[in-house]
């Protein structure tokens, strides 16, 4: 009788909780919609089965009942992670319809969040008008990557160029002081920062350096009857030493087997920046600490501002019969060469073009000047070898306005293919120099192919690396 009256209690309580959960589901799908409903269903069935078994006697000791009681309880925990999550979409569309509509009988098999075979169209996706994605031209992309990424700060851009003067202006006093003999001309400041052909930043600049020679004591020796047999490596020999004995020329101190080396005469000017002049005191002046580079054959020294670092490399210049040759000898033994040097003419050159046709060389020279400067495999092309194929494409291709900007990129791609598959570029001012000569062929190869793909994409050389 006892377990009668238990079971009946029980009967009653559950029929009660159902009566309570029916409504509430039934009152669920109009507020909630269909898919509302249906998760809050599932989640009340997951509960209910939850109580069911805490409320009903267990079979103590009875192994296969406890298995099957955890079994349900994973089972359930499905159903609930399973359950369709309403989109927001969905959950507007669903509030939208009256709060106060009179409830419905839930259909049978409702109340346990079955969903009723009810045959309704599915809800369409919302209608959205997408705006395409623009897609630039190569034009635009072009002009866009000149405006954005080689443009150089205008404080760097002005204050640069002004730390270098200073330190000109420093070290001409100084050497005046110092080498009185020595007929130095006046220093002054070259580089792309100043032409605006090629800098990416204020970082670099060179300052010239001329060696003023008497031209009835000197001559020039071509390059192709130098010991490299190179064209664009000259030497200068000193003349009539039966009549003019050494001595007679303040630079005779310079000379190594009648030539004038530029390796004792930068060797010499190496020991002067290092260990006579007093940089931490002019540095010191110009509110920047400057230090010589020791450990470079080259003539460098490192300026550091508050507002910009900059690097600037000092060369010795000859200017004879219409050459300009400068003391950067080639690595190796050979230390009488000079170098010549176009870069006066290219930037000449390459602005007399454009101020003719009103044209975008010095645009095209740009960017191509910055995408090989920062990209390991192109660097070595930076600098004269671009600047000489546009002088060359310029003697074919006339327009070179600068809606024409993207053809002319790609023509120059195209060219200089055509030259690293022969291994040869010759020199706009004198075919006779390769200007690939100092390359490997392994590099060759390597800028070939990274080119020749190019050629068929040309964003791949604008993208961030």
């Amino acid at each position: 009788m006892g377990d009668f009256m238990r079971q009946r209690s029980k009967r009653q309580e559950d029929n009660g909780l159902g009566s309570v959960l029916d409504v509430l589901l039934a009152n669920a799908r109009l507020v909630l919609g269909v898919t509302g409903a249906a998760v809050l269903a599932i989640a009340t069935l997951a509960v209910k089965r939850l109580i069911d078994r805490a409320t009903s006697p267990r079979d103590e000791g009875d192994p296969k009942a406890e298995q099957k009681t955890l079994e349900e309880s994973w089972q359930d925990l499905a159903l609930i992670k399973a359950a369709p999550k309403p989109t927001k979409k969905q959950r507007r569309e669903d509030l939208s319809e009256p709060l106060l509509a009179p409830a419905l009988p839930p259909a049978p098999g409702e109340a346990y969040g079955l969903q009723p075979r009810v045959c309704s169209a599915p809800l369409e996706p919302p209608q959205v008008e997408s705006i395409p994605a623009r897609c630039l031209t190569l034009q635009e992309k072009l002009l866009s990557h000149y405006r954005s990424r080689l443009a150089v700060p205008e404080v760097e851009a002005s204050l640069a160029p002004q730390l270098a003067r200073s330190i000109c202006t420093q070290l001409q006093r100084f050497l005046r002081s110092k080498c009185p003999e020595l007929p130095f001309g006046n220093l002054f400041l070259s580089g792309a920062l100043l032409d605006g052909l090629g800098a990416l930043a204020a970082d670099h600049i060179h300052i010239m350096l001329p060696v003023v020679l008497d031209t009835a004591l000197w001559s020039l020796i071509p390059g192709e009857d130098t010991v490299v047999g190179n064209p664009q490596y000259w030497m200068i020999k000193r003349t009539d030493l039966e009549y003019f004995p050494r001595g007679c020329s303040p630079w005779d101190r310079f000379i190594v087997g009648r030539y004038l080396s530029s390796n004792v005469l930068n060797e010499t000017l190496h020991k002067l920046l290092v260990a006579s002049i007093n940089w931490p005191a002019i540095g010191s002046l110009l509110g920047s600490i400057i230090h010589p580079v020791v450990a470079s054959q080259e003539l460098k020294l490192e300026v550091k501002h508050d507002q910009v670092e900059l690097s600037i490399t000092l060369f010795p210049v000859v200017e004879m019969e219409d050459k300009v040759l400068l003391a950067a000898p080639p690595e190796g033994l050979v230390e009488n060469l000079w170098l010549e040097s176009f870069y006066k003419a290219e930037v000449s050159k390459v602005k007399e073009l454009d101020a003719g046709d009103a044209g975008a060389r010095q645009h095209c020279l740009r960017i191509l000047n910055g995408i090989c400067k920062s990209h390991p495999t192109l660097h070595k092309l930076s600098g004269s070898p671009l600047t000489h194929i546009i002088l060359h494409l310029s003697a074919t291709r006339s327009d070179w306005a600068e809606e024409s900007l993207a053809e002319r990129f790609q023509e120059v791609l195209e060219e200089l293919v055509g030259y690293l598959e022969q291994g040869v570029l010759p020199s706009y001012f004198n075919h006779r120099i390769n200007l690939f000569c100092e390359l490997l062929e392994e590099e060759i190869d390597e800028m070939g192919f990274m080119l020749y793909r190019a050629i068929a994409e040309p964003e791949l050389l604008l993208k961030e690396k």
